[in-house]
């Protein structure tokens, strides 16, 4: 990354905002919404039975917690205790798609959790071949999983690809042995790279990784090593996340001792030093947490300006709806966000009801659905263009947003700053800004408020 940054920049806009897997973010959900305001979103997206569609399912058990986990996990070390689960998400599927009507055809289809492959793949193979029979797979589908190399077979994967999954996400986080003793996930480099071969060996179309920055206990010598040792694999895609330290919303992070992580400057050390090595080693930088080998899909979207983000995350998937099955899951459908239960036995009692096991949701207004559009844009493709903006909304991007533009236009705001650049034709954001472009997006976010100050979001660097 050839910027640099002034500790009096990165103390001014390290400070906490969304991630915008969503706008609305979650936070805005409410229990007014709930099973029958999602079921009649599920009708009115019946309307269209040839629109195409994303499946997420969310398979949330472990068999140890890791203490840096920020997602909705259940750990059970019997397998007895997760095996009523398979059959609740499919009984859900059923429940969704009586009132999706002919609306089948999935062109994304996902698992992810917790760690899908703590079943066994002959589990695994039951729910595929029971969720197909509700819905349809697209020819072209893009059909992916997360795994966990220190529990993930070969046999899994052998089964995996033969039933059509294409794409693969390896959970790595750091290589190093101290860090991963800080963070209770013990995985060693042979299991990492055995899963790696073994997945290009059954001809995995795409195979990504993930990293983590930020922490506890890395510096730039440990982190410099991991790097290394992932680009000797060379995997299609590298999504290398900051540390999001959120005690008050996950508990388990309070087993991490907050002296131990990085401080701002050293956390920014090492997100300078990702961007330099990956983009050194040819990778496309994509949004703010995603490189890509040039010619994976994902780069070529981002250079067409087409690339898109949704709770999965970046997609070339572009304004496609998405059902989410399972605890906790999120859908995307007919203009409204609907979550599902995060409690195993609430989600149950729903689905033994016949019921859809939301529990809380939100329906986007008109303007939720114009600023949604321009944070997606500049969260994936760095720039919102005014033309664009009128021809979706029909409004007037310079008159709908001029509080918004004379904000980042005012002396000391982020067009001095250069994190942007303006013109009536448009609002990019430069290098610089794109490493701070939550902060970029949070310009144009009605919501936040003081939310800033509280302990809501995790910090934007």
């Amino acid at each position: 990354m050839s910027i640099s940054l002034t500790p009096d920049l990165l103390a001014r806009y390290d400070k906490p905002g969304p991630r915008y897997t969503s706008y609305p973010t979650a936070v805005e959900f409410s229990t007014d919404f709930g099973p029958s305001e999602y079921g009649a979103r599920l009708e009115a997206a019946a309307a269209d039975p040839a629109g195409p569609l994303s499946l997420y399912v969310h398979i949330p058990f472990c068999e140890a917690r890791c203490s840096f986990c920020g997602c909705h996990v259940v750990v059970a070390r019997r397998q007895s205790v997760a095996d009523a689960y398979l059959g609740r998400v499919l009984d859900e599927a059923r429940i969704v798609v009586e009132r999706l009507g002919g609306r089948r055809r999935l062109v994304q289809y996902h698992w992810g959790g917790g760690t899908p492959t703590y079943y066994t793949p002959a589990d695994l193979e039951r729910l595929h071949r029971g969720l197909l029979e509700w819905f349809e797979l697209d020819p072209a589908a893009e059909v992916a999983l997360e795994v966990d190399p220190r529990v993930t077979s070969r046999e899994h994967l052998e089964v995996l690809r033969g039933l059509g999954f294409n794409r693969i996400s390896l959970g790595v986080q750091d290589l190093d042995s101290q860090v991963q003793e800080l963070i209770g996930r013990h995985q060693t480099w042979e299991q990492t790279d055995n899963l790696h071969r073994a997945a290009r060996q059954l001809g995995y179309a795409s195979i990504n990784l993930d990293l983590i920055y930020g922490l506890p206990g890395q510096t730039e010598a440990t982190y410099a090593e991991t790097l290394d040792r992932v680009l000797e694999l060379r995997p299609d895609r590298l999504a290398v996340y900051s540390f999001a330290y959120v005690p008050w919303v996950r508990p388990n992070q309070k087993r991490i001792d907050p002296a131990l992580l990085p401080d701002r400057d050293l956390k920014f050390a090492l997100l300078s030093m990702v961007s330099e090595r990956l983009v050194g080693a040819g990778y496309q930088a994509i949004g703010m947490d995603h490189f890509a080998l040039p010619e994976d899909e994902l780069a070529v979207a981002q250079r067409q300006r087409t690339l898109s983000r949704n709770f999965m995350g970046y997609t070339t998937k572009r304004g496609t709806e998405m059902i989410a099955l399972g605890s906790s899951g999120i859908s995307d459908v007919s203009g409204a966000y609907a979550q599902n239960h995060k409690r195993l036995a609430s989600y149950y009692e729903a689905i033994d009801d016949g019921e859809l096991p939301v529990e809380r949701g939100i329906v986007l207004t008109a303007d939720d659905r114009v600023r949604r559009y321009v944070i997606t844009e500049l969260m994936c493709n760095g720039v919102i263009r005014a033309e664009d903006v009128k021809a979706r909304f029909g409004v007037e991007f310079e008159t709908y947003f001029a509080g918004e533009l004379a904000a980042l236009a005012a002396p000391d705001g982020l067009v001095d700053q250069g994190m942007v650049t303006m013109s009536p034709a448009e609002v990019r954001s430069t290098e610089l800004g794109s490493v701070f472009i939550r902060n970029v997006a949070m310009t144009f976010d009605a919501y936040l408020g003081d939310k800033t100050g509280g302990l809501v979001f995790s910090r934007t660097v």
